[in-house]
């Protein structure tokens, strides 16, 4: 029993990091797509849902109002980061949505009552300071890079509207049964986004073989397979190791734009960049650890 339960444990490691790593390929696959920032939006988000939908049966059934709402801004987040992908670096595109941490505390005592406590502020400000860096220490123009400083604002805006996401998803947990209605919203988010882009996707002029190759792994693979791994694994990983597995993602997104695209990202990119990731994981570890300690002084009250 126990080497079973052992076995499942690394089964589901390996999925999380399965998950965070195919997310991780986004930024390069999007560049490697000659097709515009529009194109690839609708079309990745069309084939992720009809992917999500083959791999997530349970989630068929799972659609309400409340989903509507919470995948109009999972949509946003969808749009606006294949947007920011083509405009600004892969470095600084997933290190600002990796901002969503700040927004998510302060959006926290507005929906779901949670107050802002002292380690928080000194999260928000780290976080705050990281963004900071990447947009003062933008790269000028360069051909994957087109227009850095409107990639930036639609980053910072990925992180936000991922933000509001992440706070819809949690106060949608606590109404109904979170795997199905998490699985439901993605599915709902990745239809808005492709009806979004629609307009202006078509007609496609220009394409080929490669382009719909691309599209068809970022649908599939990058969204759909990578959010079939993340679902069946992360109710069975500690909360803290779950978050640092997945910060795989923002560590490794770079690295293959960089291996793939020549794309090379500044000093200030990386250094900002680390700010926020570091800044999350402690965030992240801080909340584990109260939350632990409430609940072993909990157990011993009642014993």
């Amino acid at each position: 029993m126990a080497s079973e339960a052992s076995s499942s444990k690394t089964i589901n490691r390996l999925l999380l990091f399965a998950a965070a790593f195919l997310f991780s390929t986004g930024g390069a696959a999007i560049k490697a797509c000659s097709l515009s920032g529009w194109q690839i939006a609708g079309f990745r988000s069309g084939i992720a849902a009809i992917a999500l939908w083959v791999f997530l049966p349970e989630a068929r059934g799972c659609w309400t109002w409340r989903n509507l709402f919470i995948g109009a801004a999972y949509a946003a987040t969808l749009i606006l980061f294949v947007l920011a992908n083509r405009s600004t670096t892969s470095a600084n595109a997933i290190f600002l949505q990796s901002t969503a941490p700040l927004y998510l505390l302060l959006l926290g005592p507005l929906v779901l009552r949670e107050p802002i406590r002292r380690a928080d502020i000194a999260v928000i400000s780290a976080v705050a300071a990281g963004a900071l860096l990447l947009l003062v220490g933008s790269p000028g123009f360069a051909k994957t890079a087109p227009d850095p400083a409107r990639g930036n604002v639609l980053a910072l805006g990925s992180g936000l509207t991922w933000a509001i996401t992440l706070t819809g998803l949690r106060w949608l947990s606590k109404r109904t049964r979170y795997a199905e209605s998490a699985a439901g919203t993605v599915i709902v988010g990745n239809c808005i986004a492709l009806a979004v882009c629609l307009r202006q996707a078509l007609p496609v002029a220009h394409s080929n073989a490669a382009d719909w190759a691309v599209l068809l792994y970022l649908g599939i693979f990058q969204v759909g397979l990578a959010y079939l791994a993340l679902t069946r694994s992360i109710r069975h990983v500690p909360g803290l190791e779950a978050a640092t597995l997945l910060l795989i993602e923002p560590v490794f997104n770079p690295v293959w734009t960089w291996l793939i695209q020549g794309e090379q990202p500044g000093v200030p990119a990386l250094a900002g960049g680390g700010i926020i990731i570091a800044a999350t994981l402690a965030g992240t570890w801080w909340h584990t650890h109260r939350q632990d300690t409430e609940r072993r002084r909990i157990e011993t009250a009642r014993e």
